[in-house]
């Protein structure tokens, strides 16, 4: 799987924090590259995501 890259992102702010997307703090969501202002943000959003695509699921 390739590093996410900034250039990619389709956010320049972080969803939760509202501060600008930091070029550490990027995640590959359903195949885009998702911003954060932190990595501390990126985790709970991948946490959020699993949980809530788990439900989805029906898992």
């Amino acid at each position: 799987m390739a590093t996410p890259d900034l250039a990619d992102c389709v956010n320049d702010v972080c969803p939760w924090s509202g501060k600008p997307v930091s070029p550490d703090s990027l995640t590959l969501y359903r195949g885009k590259v998702v911003g954060f202002c932190n990595t501390g943000c990126r985790d709970k959003f991948a946490k959020a995501a699993r949980d809530f695509d788990a439900a989805i699921d029906g898992n």
